[in-house]
């Protein structure tokens, strides 16, 4: 076919099919791409939630330090959860020490803290 002609018919069908092929597996691929990113989240945040449970426990003994620990992780940045999540392979330092409790005295941890409050002293909930 020379340069500028109009395409066979039976190549603009192909085409066509291709476009609408590649439209209805537009959203199947996006979708599998958000699947594969809210797994990777819910890792790093796993991963995350157990350098964060350590440091906790270690600043106060003897408390329900899941509550506490959630907290933190909600209130935490998806770039801090990485970096604390990152601990958990290279081992826990001051740096990430400090990070956590930083992240620990942010108004929204502090809030989630104190609303949790009965459940850390082991009341009723």
């Amino acid at each position: 076919m020379p340069h500028g002609a109009p395409p066979e018919p039976m190549e603009y069908e192909l085409m066509r099919r291709f476009c609408r092929l590649a439209f209805i597996l537009l959203p199947v691929a996006l979708s599998a791409c958000g699947a594969a990113n809210k797994a990777a989240d819910a890792i790093a945040r796993d991963q995350a939630k157990s350098v964060v449970n350590g440091v906790v426990e270690a600043r106060l003994p003897g408390v329900n330090t899941a509550p506490v620990t959630d907290c933190i992780i909600d209130a935490a940045s998806a770039s801090e959860i990485l970096s604390i999540a990152g601990a958990s392979v290279t081992g826990v330092s001051d740096n990430t020490v400090n990070l956590v409790l930083e992240i620990s005295q942010r108004p929204k941890s502090v809030k989630c803290i104190a609303e949790n409050s009965l459940t850390l002293l082991g009341g009723l909930t």
